[in-house]
């Protein structure tokens, strides 16, 4: 999230596509509901009518897989109706830039394009050298602020959405033409100054072969109407976990370190080159370039991994680390198809059950079946540790041998989460750990000690990183939660003056201003600097005193990185003179002194301003060469309308889930996102505009449930809730089949077979698309045959297909093509 779950409340639209935050996110609606009392109306974009819709003032229904489509029509009527922001449009975003003369676009496809001839599982890529942008001598962007240069990114999209109209957009997502300029209309209302406009989504629109680009689409609005960084505004996701944003931020992806650091290529063979490769230049003056400190971060990190060992002659144990090979990939995907192909030997499932959970579940059980072991960590039993007895198993023919080891429940252990609003928040120990269960902490430690006398006791291949990894976390003999947060705050590892002011080994580091890139500081996580400090646990705090501007900020209760800001990108709240766009409910303003139209002196007031430096003009509008431009972590300092650090293209393009209802994409002959990863194997069948699969599915969520179900089907009261899964359609697709609400139906993909209740509901309608009639299902994946007893209910993920989005790999497990017969 860009801003955080309070500010909500200060929105003056709410539009929640890809979620159904009233059931699966209701601390989120508590604000939504906050800002609908001051006037605020709440638009819902979804498939099926949620609870969120039954709260909103405006819903409109739209075909799975189809939001860019949706949001692509919005910018066109942006444009076509001069709605967008201009002042903040031609002042902060790179709508001014001109590209490259030689980027173009065709037919569905970018300039650059190449299609995969080799064996692996993408289905082709862009050399992205024609979506540059020009230079000029200084080796600065060259900018049009009239906007009207042809080559200009303003241009390039309005020329790129020109296909996006509403008849158009209605052929290809079924949403009726009324309710499509009816969310036009009101949403792009907050272009005004003064006002704001929110975006709420959650799974519903990352777990697309085109989910990055989905999100892409909204920042572009947002950034058009300048949304982003104002209060009440920002592109805001809704996690799935209490703590997934923390577990992100900490490197939970394999492609990340700590703090969203590169991980290490074996082309990268050293710290510098490394650090070459990966730290952005830019000759702006007035670009603040954050991540040219890229060097402070990475040798911080080195230190916090192996202390006093990481010295300038070894490269700060740099050499020490895994590189992951060029051009290879080790996603969720990935590492399952080579499980399943033999070439994994064992697998630690820590706090997951790939079994239910991962797309093509069929395939990820047959996979564990080529493993010498696998270990369990979880606090009960599940599909993933038993799949050797589940369903069509045959236990004398499985390998693999399984430990289990019992993990305690978050309430039993001491530590921190990061919620979705990026705010750390400590929780404290309330109930002892039951049995012989343990914290992840307490584990995670004495495996660490076990692997180490192994490799003391013997001459272990590379045993350098094992033996010289820093592994002092623990008080007493047990895993000290103060001591990671400490480690991930960061010291000062030798005395260095910094700023002027001599610091002292053995002091935490105060924020990640501080670190350097000598080895003199340590910092597990450069974006947590500032959380820890010689001050107290930040994230421990509670006072309820709201800042000045009495927004909801709350500096004082919890901490949010990065160094406590509460709302990113907030000096693009203000004007190029530093007054707030909003006068009622600014985030910052500046209130430094000035004379003679110029400013003297430099003082922020508000929330902690994304740098502290100088607006970038004084009050009589002179520029300032002591500014930076307020997006601070991009190379130049502009919000991205044109993106083209993507796979996919620059600008979003509406293309068809891999598996689709329709033979024909109204934008382009191109079907399938042409970047898209598809797994080919024979578990890893899929069909499109096949007879056999005529109906559109989708996975969702219930409130009595929780993920897999793992913490709630075994609870009885739960189950008698929601006792099976279940397919929900529409009364006209129950007709059409002959199938009566509570019957047994089975659901079938290109993949697998699952029984399901059947639920009929007014929540699903039919969809016209072109002169077609499409009907869609949903299915909860809470579900799999460890519990109830009974065996009978299957996790719906065994339907779901093996393709997944360029950019991040997550699979395709919102919009797939499945049949429903009558049992």
């Amino acid at each position: 999230m860009t801003n955080h779950w309070i500010d909500i409340q200060n929105s003056d639209c709410i539009l929640i596509m890809g979620s159904n935050a009233a059931e699966n996110h209701p601390i989120s609606f508590k604000y939504v509901t906050k800002a609908m009392e001051k006037g605020a109306p709440l638009i819902n974009v979804d498939p099926r009518f949620t609870r969120t819709s039954a709260k909103a003032d405006i819903y409109a229904a739209l075909r799975s897989g189809t939001d860019i489509a949706f949001l692509g029509g919005m910018i066109k009527y942006i444009l076509d109706n001069n709605l967008y922001n201009k002042e903040y449009t031609a002042a902060y975003t790179n709508a001014s830039f001109l590209v490259d003369e030689s980027f173009g676009f065709k037919d569905g496809l970018f300039s650059g394009y190449r299609k995969n001839s080799g064996d692996g599982p993408s289905m082709g890529g862009y050399d992205k050298s024609s979506w540059a942008f020009q230079m000029d001598d200084k080796g600065i962007p060259r900018m049009d602020k009239t906007l009207k240069d042809k080559h200009c990114v303003f241009q390039l999209m309005k020329k790129h959405y020109e296909r996006y109209d509403i008849d158009t957009v209605v052929k290809v997502t079924g949403t009726a033409g009324k309710d499509l300029l009816k969310v036009y209309e009101t949403y792009t209302a907050t272009g005004k100054t003064g006002k704001a406009g929110t975006i709420m989504y959650a799974m519903g629109w990352t777990q697309h072969t085109v989910g990055t680009q989905m999100i892409r689409t909204m920042a572009m609005i947002q950034l058009l109407l300048g949304n982003m960084g104002v209060a009440g505004g920002g592109v805001n996701a809704l996690r799935g976990e209490s703590n997934v944003q923390g577990s992100t931020d900490h490197c939970l992806l394999w492609h990340i370190w700590p703090g969203y650091l590169k991980t290490a290529r074996a082309s990268n063979d050293t710290l510098e080159a490394y650090n070459k490769k990966y730290t952005p230049k830019s000759n702006d003056p007035l670009s603040a370039n954050w991540w040219q400190n890229y060097p402070k971060y990475s040798v911080s990190l080195l230190k916090s991994f192996f202390g006093d060992k990481a010295i300038p002659e070894n490269q700060f144990g740099y050499t020490w680390l895994p590189k992951v090979d060029d051009g290879a990939v080790y996603s969720w995907f990935d590492l399952f198809d080579a499980m399943y192909k033999g070439n994994l030997e064992g697998f630690f499932a820590w706090g997951q059950n790939p079994a239910c959970s991962g797309s093509n579940a069929s395939k990820i059980r047959k996979a564990l079946e080529k493993l010498d072991w696998m270990v369990n960590v979880n606090i009960f039993d599940n599909e993933t540790g038993s799949f050797w007895r589940g369903p069509g198993a045959e236990p004398s023919k499985i390998g693999t041998e399984v430990f289990m080891l019992p993990a305690s429940v978050s309430v039993e252990k001491e530590g921190s989460i990061t919620n979705s609003g990026r705010w750390m928040q400590w929780r404290y120990q309330g109930p002892k750990p039951l049995g012989n269960s343990r914290p992840d902490g307490d584990i995670i430690m004495e495996l660490g000690h076990r692997i180490k006398e192994k490799y003391k006791a013997s001459d272990g291949v590379f045993k350098h990183p094992i033996l010289n990894l820093k592994w002092d976390y623990e008080t007493n003999g047990a895993y000290d939660p103060h001591k990671a947060a400490k480690e991930i705050n960061g010291y000062f590892v030798k005395d260095v003056t910094v700023k002027g002011k001599l610091c002292k080994k053995g002091t935490l580091v105060p924020s990640f201003a501080w670190l350097q890139a000598d080895g003199s500081t340590s910092s597990g996580n450069w974006l947590y600097c500032n959380s820890y400090t010689e001050k107290g646990n930040m994230s421990a705090r509670r006072s309820k005193k709201d800042a000045a501007n009495n927004i909801g900020l709350y500096p004082e209760f919890a901490w949010c990185w990065p160094v406590n800001r509460r709302i990113l990108y907030n000096r693009a709240s203000v004007d190029p003179k530093g007054h707030p766009w909003d006068d009622k409910q600014w985030v910052i303003k500046f209130a430094g002194e000035s004379k003679d139209g110029k400013y003297t002196s430099k003082k922020w007031l508000g929330d902690v301003p994304d740098g502290g430096w100088y607006p970038l003009e004084n009050p009589d509008g002179t520029r300032r060469s002591d500014a930076k431009q307020p997006f601070i972590m991009r190379k130049h300092g502009f919000g991205q309308i044109f993106g083209p650090g993507r796979a996919d293209g620059p600008f979003p393009e509406h293309y068809e889930p891999l598996e689709c209802p329709v033979e024909k994409n109204y934008f382009s002959s191109r079907m399938v996102n042409p970047t898209a990863v598809v797994y080919s194997t024979k578990e890893d069948g899929h069909a499109s505009c096949d007879p056999r699969f005529p109906f559109v599915g989708t996975t969702y969520r219930v409130s009595e449930h929780w993920q897999t179900g793992l913490m709630t089907r075994p609870q009885k009261w739960l189950m008698e809730l929601q006792p099976n899964v279940f397919v929900e359609m529409s009364e006209e697709l129950a007709k059409l089949r002959g199938i009566k609400n509570g019957e047994r139906v089975l659901v079938s993909s290109a993949r697998a077979n699952l029984e399901c209740t059947a639920i009929v509901t007014k929540r699903f309608k039919p969809f016209t698309i072109g002169y077609a009639t499409v009907h869609q299902v949903g299915i909860p994946w809470h579900y799999g045959w460890r519990w109830p007893a009974t065996g009978t209910e299957e996790s719906a993920n065994l339907l779901t297909p093996p393709a997944g989005d360029p950019n991040t790999r997550i699979p395709e497990t919102k919009a797939f093509m499945v049949n429903v017969t009558k049992l």
